[in-house]
C-alpha cells in the first residue's frame, strides 16, 4: 500500500462528496481552489428549491471556514494555457472543461496532486498534473 500524499487539491466534486469518501483516500492536508469556491457559490445561486439552497449554503459556509482557497494566479493562468493545448492535442474540446482545467492548472502550478471523482475529465493532462481518482 502506498502512503497517501501529505498535501493535495480536491476538485469540486470531491469536496462536495467529502462525507461519502474514506479519509484515507485523501491527502493528509487537503486544499481547494478559488475556482471550487466559485463553483460552490454558483451552486447556491442555481439551487431550485429552498432546501437544496440551504444545504448548499451550509457546504459553502463550511468551505469558507475550513479552507483558504489556492488562487488562480499568474503561474496557474500560464499553466492553464498549457493544459488547454494538451486537451486540444488529445482531440478533446477544452471549452466544456474550463473550470476543471483551471482547477488542474492551480494544482499543477502548485506542484500538488489533484483528487477527483471524474478522472476521465482530465485525460491527456497526466504529463503536467498528477491525477488521483477517488
Amino acid at each position: 500500500m502506498t502512503e497517501r500524499p501529505e498535501k493535495g487539491v480536491l476538485d469540486t466534486c470531491v469536496y462536495i462528496d467529502l462525507g461519502e469518501l474514506d479519509p484515507e483516500s485523501l491527502p493528509k492536508i487537503p486544499s481547494i481552489t478559488a475556482v471550487t469556491m466559485a463553483e460552490l457559490h454558483q451552486g447556491v445561486a442555481m439551487a431550485k428549491t429552498p432546501a437544496v439552497r440551504a444545504a448548499r449554503n451550509e457546504q459553502l459556509g463550511a468551505a469558507m471556514v475550513d479552507f483558504v482557497p489556492l488562487p488562480l494566479d499568474a503561474a496557474a493562468a500560464a499553466r492553464y494555457g498549457t493544459l488547454v493545448s494538451l486537451v486540444l492535442a488529445a482531440d478533446r474540446a477544452p471549452k466544456p472543461r474550463r473550470m476543471d482545467l483551471m482547477i488542474a492548472a492551480i494544482a499543477s502550478s502548485s506542484e500538488l496532486p489533484l483528487y477527483t471523482r471524474n478522472p476521465d475529465d482530465f485525460k491527456g493532462l497526466e504529463s503536467m498534473v498528477e491525477i488521483i481518482a477517488v
